[in-house]
């Protein structure tokens, strides 16, 4: 009979990151999606700006997340932290080398924490959650007039006589005209940047969420459970094993 063993891997503020991320991501792409698509749905300028809106307030919520992700890889457990998660580092790539010509040999190793491919999908995942981040705090300040940026663009484009803060989207005769339109020059490519990482991250996640499941079924050691509870069940000795991980029950 196998020997399995469970291991604590995932501590609790990366599992809450984790699940808080797949909220907002999906949320911000449902909605993201329907704003790209506004005139073909039929959505006038009220429905937008209530869209935007939605978005604006998860996609806080979006880049506050992040930033305690950021903060926590270097301050979690051994498995949470950058040293474990970024590519790169003594052995790495001697390692991904061994781990994809096992996983072909149909001998896969098992890591606790990231194998050496899935932190090459992990960064990045990560960045790409960045730029959309970065962007998207970008846009609510060019369309909304959100924090962080929002009150330093309304003072731009305000009108002669009209008060920065009572600019409301879609109100061009509360605008300086020739203002706003270099403001919308500028914003461009942004929006672009935007919009293409998102279709990058949406394929790197489809990619990740396959590779997560396919992994599962050739080592196992519960990677999906263990996003929920924690804890791996590992066969055998962890390629990543440290003098300092012991296992609950065998």
């Amino acid at each position: 009979m196998t020997d399995l063993k469970r291991y604590t891997v995932w501590d609790a503020g990366t599992r809450w990151f984790h699940w808080i991320n797949v909220f907002c991501v999906t949320v911000l792409a449902a909605v993201g999606l329907v704003i790209l698509n506004a005139g073909d749905l039929g959505v006038h300028n009220a429905g937008k700006v209530t869209l935007k809106t939605v978005h604006a307030w998860v996609g806080y919520l979006f880049a506050l997340n992040l930033l305690w992700r950021i903060v926590w890889g270097f301050w979690g457990n051994r498995y949470a932290r950058w040293r474990s998660i970024l590519p790169g580092g003594r052995g790495y790539f001697g390692a991904l080398r061994r781990y994809a010509a096992a996983f072909f040999a149909s001998r896969p190793e098992q890591y606790l924490g990231h194998n050496p491919i899935g932190r090459l999908s992990v960064t990045a995942i990560l960045l790409f959650l960045t730029v959309q981040a970065i962007t998207g705090l970008v846009l609510a300040g060019t369309d909304l007039f959100y924090p962080p940026i929002g009150h330093w663009i309304a003072q731009w484009v305000a009108a002669p006589g009209v008060s920065p803060d009572s600019l409301v989207p879609y109100t061009p005769e509360m605008y300086d005209a020739a203002a706003y339109e270099v403001m919308r020059a500028y914003r461009k490519p942004v929006a672009v940047v935007h919009l293409y990482s998102f279709y990058v991250l949406t394929v790197i996640v489809i990619l990740h969420v396959a590779a997560v499941i396919i992994t599962e079924l050739r080592e196992g050691g519960g990677i999906i459970s263990a996003m929920f509870s924690g804890q791996k069940v590992i066969s055998g000795i962890p390629v990543d094993k440290e003098s300092g991980d012991s296992d609950i029950s065998s």
